[in-house]
């Protein structure tokens, strides 16, 4: 097996610093999970299971990972108004990775 060197690498060419700069932050993989186990999720519900975060905090996390297209937003035009959040299937391509997370924490949970 041929060594690396360290000196040649760069972290940001790779397919793990792509992948956790998608999922990153403190509240972004709690929404990926929670849209994985029950969704869809409104709003308020999201706010609720992730009990203390602001909307303003929820809003721009939820905005970050529709852009990176791993979530949908469905806004249905009723009075009062309801959004709905999922997975889109490129979200849902991460959930064998998120259920990686889950089961190695079950595993080494002390």
């Amino acid at each position: 097996m041929e060594k690396k060197c360290i000196e040649e690498a760069d972290f940001s060419k790779t397919g793990y610093s792509y992948t956790l700069s998608l999922i990153a932050g403190k509240y972004k993989p709690v929404i990926l999970y929670c849209l994985m186990e029950y969704e869809p999720v409104r709003f308020n519900a999201l706010r609720r299971y992730l009990q203390n975060v602001s909307d303003k905090t929820l809003s721009q996390n939820l905005k970050e990972l529709e852009t990176d297209e791993l979530i949908c937003r469905t806004v249905y035009p009723q009075i009062p108004p309801r959004v709905e959040y999922s997975l889109t299937p490129r979200g849902k391509s991460l959930v064998a990775v998120l259920d990686k997370l889950c089961d190695w924490g079950n595993e080494n949970r002390r």
